[in-house]
């Protein structure tokens, strides 16, 4: 296990219980005070914290971001699209309701 800034499954990592990913990035954020959001400005802040994936995976924030195309974000809305978009990218989830690549394969 790497050595993480906060416990992910904590009170801090994920309100005491496991959440994942979108859930995790999400609380990091005021969707009135925060936006619009600049992506680098975020990763600097948040990019070692854990992220949980699925029950056996924890990645820092930065490695999801990777993929986030975007250099800002006007609306939560948009930041969610652009972490759905990476977390499709970079190949983390296990399963995709609409395939990998929903434009042109199905699951």
């Amino acid at each position: 296990m790497s050595e993480w800034p906060h416990d992910p499954d904590g009170e801090e990592g994920s309100e005491g219980g496991r959440k994942y990913d979108m859930a995790i990035i999400a609380k990091k954020v005021d969707e009135e005070a925060d936006f619009p959001l600049e992506r680098d400005e975020f990763v600097a802040e948040y990019g070692d914290d854990p992220i949980r994936i699925n029950y056996e995976t924890v990645v820092p924030l930065s490695e999801i971001f990777e993929y986030v195309e975007e250099t800002e974000f006007e609306t939560i809305t948009d930041m969610h699209k652009a972490v759905g978009a990476a977390m499709r990218a970079g190949d983390f989830w296990d399963y995709h309701p609409q395939g990998a690549d929903p434009e042109k394969k199905r699951a």
